[in-house]
């Protein structure tokens, strides 16, 4: 399996774009985010560059100052990797204090209660 970056929230929203788009130019990627958050376009720009950094996201020059922006890590991957930090991090790793957790909080209706017996069903037929 390969290495997940660490990214923060911040830099997750970058992410988001990339993923959404499939590359970009940091003045695409500045434009969405100025519609969306208050952020600065020198703070968007140095969350794509702590991105580069840590080659969750690869660059390529196009021409004189322009460069396009590619996700290095899959979002797929990215959400599974998050899925097993934030379980192990939160509830010791353990799903069934996670989904006891939400049960009890009233977090799941009945009817998403029904569709996760489904989807375990599925899975344990499979």
């Amino acid at each position: 399996m390969k290495k997940i970056p660490q990214i923060s929230e911040s830099e997750l929203e970058v992410m988001k774009i990339l993923w959404e788009l499939g590359q970009a130019t940091s003045s695409q990627i500045v434009e969405r985010l100025t519609q969306t958050t208050d952020w600065k376009p020198k703070t968007i720009q140095t969350l794509i560059t702590r991105l580069v950094a840590k080659e969750a996201v690869r660059v390529e020059d196009i021409k004189a100052k322009a460069f396009i922006y590619f996700p290095n890590v899959d979002e797929e991957e990215y959400r599974s990797y998050a899925n097993k930090s934030f379980l192990q991090k939160i509830y010791n790793g353990s799903l069934n204090l996670m989904l006891a957790s939400f049960i009890k909080e009233q977090m799941l209706t009945k009817n998403e209660i029904e569709e996760l017996k489904k989807l375990l069903d599925r899975e344990v037929n499979n």
